[in-house]
């Protein structure tokens, strides 16, 4: 996803998280896109720096945060206005 790609950060279906809601935000340049080096990444998974329109919570209560890296399984495209 490009720079300015608005998206909607998703909770997964599996288990409680990784964040609490559901929310919108913007594919940011603070840090290039990059492969998620986890063990329960996917294959060419990347993570992507988004900003949230609103300070948002993790699963965990920490928080608030305004931005952070996000693995591309969490994001869907936001519709266009």
């Amino acid at each position: 996803m490009d720079v300015g790609t608005r998206v909607t950060v998703i909770r997964d279906s599996s288990w409680d998280g990784p964040w609490q809601l559901a929310f919108q935000g913007t594919i940011d340049d603070l840090y290039a896109p990059g492969p998620v080096r986890h063990p329960m990444a996917r294959e060419g998974e990347l993570e992507y720096w988004v900003v949230f329109d609103e300070p948002q919570y993790d699963s965990s209560g920490d928080g608030p945060f305004r931005g952070a890296q996000i693995w591309d399984r969490y994001l869907k495209r936001a519709p266009e206005a």
